[in-house]
């Protein structure tokens, strides 16, 4: 690629074409620096140096970080160059809201450019900020804009009313839906690239009182591709989920409440036993993320594709291991056990608030104790929590609460980390989110009280003997200054309840 095509004249900054296949790309900043991938052509930085017309520093990244880098640098042209964008030069999102005429009737196809221009900067800021969800809200004298950032909603425009439709129609179109019909809500799908990354928008369209209300969902692909190593376990917890995962048979339970990243640690399980030697069937609601080699298929109530349904079907076809992406009811929870008994591993997911609760909510379903003892061989319940950001985090003593909280002894000295926000963290005080886990192997002895139906009190005494319950994983990762006790106590509600008032 010559020095013409690595840079644009009237910028000097590096074409996101030679950034992706050279492997070096310029970050703004005072100074800006140049990135170069691990194992990139040295010549390739030489020419981009000369392109940039200055040396700026070097910094080394893996792949992965580089792919991450590229992503914030160039999130809107990556937008444009797919097809999704307008012809004009990336925007600010504030700009591009700005700029939406202000008296032209936005439903003429000829002011299609505006609304187009509208939903690619809100994507790409989306997933500039790392949101998972992008909140399209109407109401009678706006249109509120929220983005779900680890977990947490936060409002990042207000438009006016009268652009709704003609941009909830839009997101119809760019997604195959009927934008004639309004009165009920539909379900679509888009696909667009960024950066290098593949980017599934699963889109949900609701009949509110001033419009139809829009969630876009973003599943970043990359997900998919975690390894179990990779999700923040302990070396105990990792040692005990891969020795459940390497039974041929039983049943592998992931649980927690929704968002807690369970089908990102199902799908960590089902990389680390993917192979050509297996066949791995999966049934979900809806599939999230493409696996290669794995067969997923897709639950549709409406012509009678139920879990139950789909996990007989699977069974068919001669499966080693079997993800059901949910057990909802009795009859999957009874062919999931019978999956088990007949040689399979199942891997699947149920709703609740902690480990040894799952036990007791198949009971609930119906499953008999005994196949329940029989056929179980680990629980995992997980939480996720947000990262403090490492920039502008403070350490603090802990006070008398914080300590009561924390099981302390009131004379301890105890160092914890609180958040204040920065331009890094955009003010919030926290960057990215990290797990909590705890899980339960079934023993002998577990086994033994599940047959005799005992209570949850005495399971979980018995299961964390020499195990650490979520509330203790969170308070290793609050005195590692990983995250703050508040954030703990927020997502461990059962452990945490009467310390609310932090």
């Amino acid at each position: 690629m010559t020095l013409q095509s690595a840079t644009r004249p009237e910028t000097g900054r590096i074409s996101y074409g030679y950034a992706r296949d050279k492997g070096v790309a310029l970050i703004p900043g005072d100074p800006p620096v140049f990135a170069i991938r691990r194992g990139a052509d040295p010549f390739a930085l030489i020419e981009a140096r000369r392109a940039a017309g200055y040396p700026f520093p070097v910094r080394e990244m893996d792949a992965a970080a580089f792919d991450k880098a590229l992503t914030e640098i160039y999130a809107y042209e990556g937008l444009k160059d797919d097809g999704l964008g307008s012809e004009n030069e990336a925007e600010d999102l504030s700009r591009i809201i700005d700029e939406i005429p202000k008296t032209e009737d936005l439903l003429d196809a000829a002011s299609d450019a505006p609304i187009i221009r509208l939903i690619n900067g809100l994507i790409a800021e989306a997933i500039r900020t790392n949101a998972s969800d992008i909140h399209v809200e109407p109401y009678e004298g706006r249109v509120a804009v929220r983005y779900r950032i680890d977990g947490v909603l936060s409002e990042t425009a207000s438009l006016s009313p009268r652009v709704a439709p003609a941009l909830v129609s839009r997101i119809k179109v760019m997604s195959r839906l009927d934008i004639a019909e309004k009165r009920v809500p539909q379900d679509g799908r888009l696909t667009l690239s960024l950066g290098g990354r593949a980017v599934d928008v699963r889109v949900a369209t609701l009949p509110s009182r001033f419009g139809e209300r829009v969630v876009l969902r973003l599943l970043d692909n990359e997900q998919a591709r975690l390894g179990l190593e990779d999700l923040g376990m302990t070396g105990q917890q990792l040692a005990d989920l891969k020795k459940a995962l390497a039974q041929p048979n039983g049943i592998v339970l992931v649980t927690g409440p929704t968002g807690a990243g369970k089908t990102t640690t199902l799908y960590a399980g089902l990389n680390l036993l993917n192979g050509p030697e297996r066949n791995i069937l999966t049934v979900e609601d809806p599939v999230e993320y493409a696996i290669a080699g794995i067969g997923q298929t897709q639950v549709n109530a409406k012509v009678g594709m139920t879990f139950a349904a789909g996990l007989r079907a699977i069974l068919r076809q001669d499966p080693d291991i079997v993800m059901v992406g949910e057990i909802r009811d009795g009859e999957t929870a009874q062919i999931a056990v019978q999956a088990s008994l007949t040689g399979h591993l199942v891997l699947s997911t149920v709703h609740t608030n902690s480990a040894v609760a799952a036990i007791t909510r198949l009971k609930d379903m119906g499953v008999e104790t005994f196949l329940l003892g029989s056929t179980i061989t680990a629980i995992v319940a997980q939480r996720l929590v947000r990262r403090l950001c490492p920039h502008c985090r403070e350490a603090r003593p802990a006070t008398a609460a914080e300590l009561e909280a924390m099981g302390c002894r009131a004379d301890e000295t105890v160092t914890l980390h609180h958040p204040r926000g920065c331009g890094s963290c955009k003010g919030l005080g926290y960057s990215g989110r990290v797990g909590l886990y705890e899980i339960v192997t079934v023993d002998e002895t577990l086994r033994g009280m599940i047959h005799d139906n005992a209570r949850e009190r005495e399971m979980a005494t018995h299961a964390f003997r020499n195990r650490q319950t979520l509330f203790q994983h969170g308070l290793d990762q609050v005195r590692a200054g990983v995250t703050s006790l508040e954030e703990v106590l927020r997502v461990c509600r059962e452990d945490g309840e009467h310390h609310a008032g932090l």
